[in-house]
Formats: C-alpha cells, sequence, structure tokens
C-alpha cells in the first residue's frame, strides 16, 4: 500500500469506527461484533505503525468511547477514563510483558507479578466517594467527559451509599455496570408482555444493551425497574491508597463493600496466567453474565505510574480477549431489515443452536456482496460466529454447490416499495424512500428538526418517539399540522410546554433554501453541499426547475452502439455534473440528489410540507470582499475564543468556502492547539497557515 491509499484507507477507517463507537458507546445500538470492531481498531494501528506521518487528529488510537448524550448533565472526569489495549493471542500477552520489562528496564529474569480478571461486557462507572459517602456516579463518556447518573446509580443495590471501615477522604471508585443473561431476559420478556402491540414491543440486543440503556436514563424510576449489578475493576482519584499494589486496593475495596470479581488473582509467570485465562474461558458459557476476556495489570503500583500511558490506554494493562464462539445450522430463511439510514441488511434465520451456552437463531449476512461470497441460500448448512454482544454473523457455506438458484437481493425496499440501490464504489445497497419509508422515519423526523437543519427548539427524539408511535407524526409535513389542543391532551404537557413548542414550530415556517434541503436528509448532501447548492440556485424554484432538468436528461441518456458499460457510466456522470452546475459537486453526490427527486414518494412528502404552510426563504448571501473571497479554508485544532460553526460562519460571510480535509485545492488553514494531521499536510503542501489570532485580525480587517 502506498502513502496515498493507506491515507484514504485511514480516512476510512476513522469514519467507520467513530460512527460504531457512537453507536454503541452514545446510541447503545451497535451494528457490528466486538470481534469485528477489534480488526477495524487493529487495521488502523498496523497502518499508523508504517506511516506515522499520516495519523490523524481524528484517528480511533486518540479517542475514547463517545460524546456524552444531550439529555444527561455532562461532568469533567478528574482522572480521564481511559480505554485498553487488546491482545489476542499467547503471543501477544508474551510481548505485553516483554514491553513492560523493557519500560522498566528489569533483567530477564526479574518478577513481573500481574493480576487477571474477568473483562466484564457491562457499561463503564465511576463513582466517587467523600468521607466515605457517594456524592457522584458518572459514565465513561468521552473518556475526558461522562455523564452525571448519580440519582440511577443509587437505585443499584450492588452500589452502597456509604462505604464501611476506615476509608480515604476522596476515593472513585471505578467498575461495570452490568445486567445478567438471566435478568436480561426476564426484562425482555416483560416489555413484551407489557406492550399493547407485541410486534412494537422494544426489545434489548443483549445484556450491556440493557445495561447502558437502563442507566443512562433521565427517570431514575425507570432504572431502579430494571435488575442492574455492579463490579469494581480499579479506581480514579484518590486521596490516599489503602494498599501499594493492585490486587492489594481490589481487595480493599471488597472490604469496604463494592462487589470485585471472584476471579481475581496474582500471577508472577504467564504460565499460571495463562492457564487461567484458559479456565475462565471454559467456564465463560455458564458465568451468570456475558464476559469476552480477561484484563491483566501490572500489579505493583510505583511500577504502573512509571510505566504511565500511551494515547488512550495504560501501559501496565492489556485485554486478552476471547476468540469468537462457532457452530453448525441450517440456514431456514433470509430476511431483509432496513435500518435506520435506509441500509438494507440480509440477516440468517437459522434453526436454532447453542453457541457458548446461548441459543442463536439469526445471523448477519451483512450485504449483497457477502452473500455472493459465501453463496448460500435457504437450506444450506452454515457455520456460525458468536462474538457475544451482538447478533452473530455466517463465517462460512458448508454446503457444497448444487442446481439450486443462487438467492436473488432485492431491488425495492421491503418496507415501502421505493427503489433499492447501490451507489457506485458503494458496498450497501440502500431504500431511496427516505422520507417515507417506516423504517427510517424516526430517524427522518429527528435530522428534520436537528439543530443544523430546522432547528424546531424542545422538539427532541423523546417527543419524536412519542408523536410517532401514537401516530401523532409520520412525516415532516405533521410537524406544522401539531396544534396545542392536541399537545394538551398528552400526558406530562401543560399550556406553556404545549404553547411553546407550537410557537418554536410556526418560527420555523420559512427556513432559508440551505437549512431545507439539508433538513430533507437526501444521502451525502450534508450542511456545506446544501449552502453550495442554495448559492447556486438562490430559489427553491430554481432548484427544483434544475432538478427536473437534470432528471430528465439522465433517464434520455443511452448507451452509444459497441459502448461499455464503465465508459458510459462515466459520460453520464459528467452530463449529470455538469447538469447539476455547482461547485465541489461530483457525480456520487449529484446522483443522490437525482435518485432522491425520482423517488415519487419523497416528492409527495415535500409536497406535503409546502402545502402545510411552509415557504422556503431564497438565500441572499451578503458576501464582502477579502483576501479569503473564492478560497478554501479548513478549521483545525481547538479554537478558543469562537466555536468551529462560528468560524465557518465568518468565513463564508467573507465569500470563502469551508472544508473538512486538506488537499492542494485548499488556500488556508487556521489551526488552533491540537492541530496535528492537517497541519503537518497543509505546511508539506505550502499553504497558508494562520492561528485563530491571526484569523480573527484578518476578519476584523475586513470589516
Amino acid at each position: 500500500m502506498n502513502e496515498q491509499e493507506a491515507a484514504i484507507e485511514l480516512e476510512r477507517l476513522a469514519k467507520e469506527i467513530a460512527r460504531h463507537n457512537r453507536l454503541y458507546h452514545g446510541e447503545d445500538a451497535p451494528e457490528i461484533s466486538d470481534a469485528e470492531y477489534d480488526s477495524l481498531v487493529r487495521r488502523n494501528a498496523e497502518l499508523e505503525a508504517d506511516f506515522p506521518h499520516l495519523v490523524r487528529e481524528d484517528s480511533p488510537s486518540r479517542q475514547v468511547g463517545a460524546a456524552p448524550a444531550a439529555h444527561l448533565s455532562k461532568v469533567r472526569h478528574a482522572v480521564p477514563m481511559l480505554s485498553l489495549d487488546n491482545a489476542f493471542a499467547d503471543e501477544e500477552v508474551a510481548d505485553f510483558v516483554g514491553r513492560v520489562r523493557r519500560y522498566l528496564n528489569l533483567a530477564e529474569e526479574a518478577e513481573v507479578a500481574l493480576t487477571a480478571e474477568p473483562k466484564i461486557d457491562g457499561l463503564s462507572c465511576s463513582l466517587r466517594y467523600e468521607k466515605g459517602v457517594l456524592v457522584l456516579a458518572a459514565t465513561r463518556g468521552d473518556g475526558t467527559t461522562g455523564e452525571v447518573v448519580t440519582d440511577n446509580v443509587r437505585t443499584i443495590s450492588d452500589i452502597p451509599e456509604r462505604l464501611a471501615g476506615e476509608v480515604p477522604d476522596v476515593f472513585e471508585i471505578r467498575g461495570e455496570v452490568y445486567m445478567s443473561k438471566a435478568d436480561f431476559a426476564a426484562l425482555n420478556a416483560r416489555l413484551l408482555e407489557q406492550a399493547e402491540d407485541p410486534a412494537k414491543a422494544r426489545q434489548f440486543a443483549n445484556p450491556r444493551n440493557a445495561a447502558a440503556g437502563s442507566l443512562r436514563q433521565k427517570d431514575a424510576s425507570v432504572t431502579a425497574s430494571r435488575p442492574l449489578r455492579f463490579y469494581a475493576h480499579g479506581w480514579g482519584q484518590a486521596s490516599a491508597l489503602p494498599a501499594d499494589t493492585q490486587l492489594g486496593v481490589m481487595k480493599a475495596i471488597a472490604r469496604w463493600g463494592v462487589p470485585i470479581a471472584e476471579d481475581l488473582e496474582r500471577f508472577t509467570d504467564q504460565v499460571g496466567m495463562l492457564a487461567h485465562y484458559r479456565a475462565i474461558e471454559a467456564k465463560r458459557a455458564d458465568l451468570p453474565f456475558d464476559i469476552d476476556g480477561v484484563v491483566y495489570k501490572v500489579d505493583r503500583l510505583d511500577w504502573q505510574e512509571r510505566l504511565g500511558f500511551v494515547s488512550r490506554a495504560p501501559r501496565w494493562a492489556v485485554a486478552h480477549k476471547f476468540p469468537a464462539e462457532k457452530a453448525e445450522t441450517l440456514l431456514e430463511s433470509i430476511d431483509i431489515q432496513v435500518g435506520r439510514t435506509g441500509k438494507l441488511t440480509p440477516v440468517a434465520r437459522l434453526k436454532p443452536v447453542s453457541v457458548g451456552g446461548v441459543t442463536v437463531t439469526n445471523a448477519t449476512l451483512h450485504n449483497k456482496d457477502e452473500i455472493e461470497r459465501l453463496g448460500v441460500r435457504v437450506g444450506d448448512r452454515v457455520l456460525i460466529q458468536r462474538a457475544g454482544d451482538v447478533i452473530p454473523q455466517v463465517l462460512e457455506n458448508l454446503t457444497p454447490g448444487d442446481d439450486r438458484p443462487a438467492y436473488l437481493f432485492p431491488t425495492h425496499c421491503p418496507e415501502c416499495g421505493s427503489d433499492a440501490i447501490r451507489e457506485e464504489g458503494e458496498v450497501d445497497v440502500r431504500c431511496t424512500g427516505g422520507l417515507i419509508c417506516p423504517a427510517q422515519r424516526v430517524e427522518r423526523l429527528r435530522h428534520f428538526v436537528s439543530r443544523h437543519a430546522l432547528d424546531i427548539e424542545g422538539l427532541g427524539i423523546t417527543h419524536i418517539e412519542s408523536f410517532f408511535r401514537d401516530g401523532l407524526l409520520q412525516s415532516p409535513a405533521d410537524i406544522f399540522k401539531l396544534t396545542k389542543e392536541q399537545l394538551l391532551a398528552r400526558e406530562r404537557w401543560a399550556e406553556i410546554s404545549a404553547a411553546n413548542l407550537i410557537a418554536a414550530i410556526d418560527a420555523r415556517r420559512r427556513p432559508p433554501l440551505d437549512r431545507f434541503l439539508y433538513a430533507l436528509g437526501i444521502r451525502h448532501v450534508g450542511e456545506v453541499t446544501a449552502r453550495d447548492l442554495a448559492r447556486r440556485y438562490r430559489s427553491w424554484e430554481a432548484f427544483q426547475a434544475m432538478i427536473d432538468s437534470a432528471l430528465a436528461l439522465r433517464q434520455d441518456m443511452q448507451p452509444a452502439i459497441g459502448e461499455e458499460e464503465r465508459k458510459f457510466l462515466q459520460r453520464r456522470n459528467k452530463a449529470v455534473v455538469e447538469a447539476v452546475g455547482t461547485p465541489n459537486i461530483g457525480p456520487e453526490v449529484a446522483n443522490a440528489l437525482l435518485d432522491f427527486f425520482e423517488e415519487p414518494h419523497n416528492r409527495e412528502v415535500i409536497d406535503e410540507i409546502l402545502a402545510a404552510g411552509v415557504e422556503v426563504e431564497d438565500v441572499v448571501h451578503k458576501v464582502r470582499e477579502s483576501p479569503v473571497t473564492g478560497k478554501t479554508i479548513v478549521f483545525t485544532g481547538s479554537l478558543e475564543a469562537l466555536s468551529r460553526d462560528e468560524a465557518k460562519a465568518q468565513a463564508e460571510a467573507l465569500g470563502a468556502r469551508t472544508a473538512d480535509s486538506v488537499s492542494a485545492k485548499t488556500g488556508l488553514v487556521v489551526a488552533g492547539p491540537g492541530a496535528g494531521s492537517k497541519l503537518r499536510k497543509a505546511q508539506e503542501l505550502g499553504i497558508e497557515v494562520l492561528d485563530e489570532a491571526g484569523w480573527l485580525a484578518l476578519v476584523a480587517a475586513s470589516q
């Protein structure tokens, strides 16, 4: 792989891993297994080791967890809550011990004692005790800032309100909030029983999701109704320590009344440590909770302090992950699930089989290409893999080929009937009926009212889900049909709150063209692209005329006789881009625009929005001539005097365009503290660089 290919791959990995972090940590809704996620992280680490100068500011190696949820208050951790590096083979564990020896300059025969304990699959939580009394509980969040969940934690019986015995003045106990397998099954059964419509009952995918979703509730009474548990595995800020070893401190925590792992032991040789690992792995299926590995920690605390940290993880600890569990079974059918973003995911319905003590009936087939690679058909015998936390995956087709026809992937969305297409260069097939597809509606509604779209204050995801569930909101047009009387008829709505929401909706009945375009949720049309289109066409009518003309052109184009498909697509893409006629918009975005407006359902929803009293305002950009007029500007690093959005707005007011990545077309880079790979690339390309003070001076001089 050359440098350019590595840079592209690192960018892709950064975006993909960030999305999975958000799904796992922020939304408690993972799409891939731990093993698949670990594979992405390892690939990123390997590329960064080969190309250290290409390490990105947003590299997964620099990130921990995900941003805290908006509905919970935030707290900055006194000591960061970091992640752990992983080991997947005995040799990697030996490498870890070897690195410890080398870093501490120890002789080969010097004893290195380590503790070993199960790595439970739960939600990380920090408990702050002052004078032995619980005063604060917080989730890990992004490692630096977490969510305050003190009231929720007080409902967990494993967590004492007051520690027993003599304790330091300040001591933060850190561990995992989890749910046992039996309690998880009982909770899902209770949710199903309580649902008015069993088909719409909320069901948690696994115990980890159930624990995370239960702890991160705004209403602590919901948490209290859920069977949560806790066990400690470490500590954060401490005014004093009760021992000088990892094991000694953990035993003190247990004496204070907080549960710790029963299988926590200390070893001075790798043979015993690895034997302990295998003993835990052997009884993994019989444990009452999910675990995904064993964590080793250097026992001596003075050595831990000397070893310190690298990036997002300590040098003195490593997680030895278990291999995924496997089994053979029969593929009985293939169903297509439509995700919140329109992605069509094939799911294998299996003859029930026990994998590591868990009965598995479904497994992911990922996408159309994976089905073709495996060559699976209904009736085949398959090998499946369970990584312990999310839906298993099909690894191999064990049935030899025969005369049965291959599985045909659908060309229409099974939820709404809209075209299902795969864009050039994409792996996933997606539904084009975004605004009308039932599977996507809640996410589309949330996006429609979000801060950078129509920005309707007070209409958050909780209200959207509630209104959608009760039939009040089915499409964006319904937002503008809501009445105060409808709101007052609902629980917990009073005169003032109802009037405020209606006023907030009315205040957004004349959205600017760029915000309206962004709010529609068209694939690949983000804020910058929406502004580019608005600048180019100025009015909704002119934009619609362009779309109609470009669609007619694309539909009329036919391949010339003897013209191969690749050349025809290149010719058609060029024509489509010219028809859209907007700077910085290439064939991918242009075709996504046309795909969206080619779908009659989407046109109907837009007509309904306009008929509900929405008037899209023309956008008049008052641009001042300045030294950056016509240039592309990239902001990187931390800005201290203004927000990133404010800086971008300033740039656009001066006639510049903003971008998120540095290229040869970049005219200026504004670099704040912490700027990394983007600043280095700008310097390599000879691009002008300003600090924040320089940028503010430029803006002031252009007034």
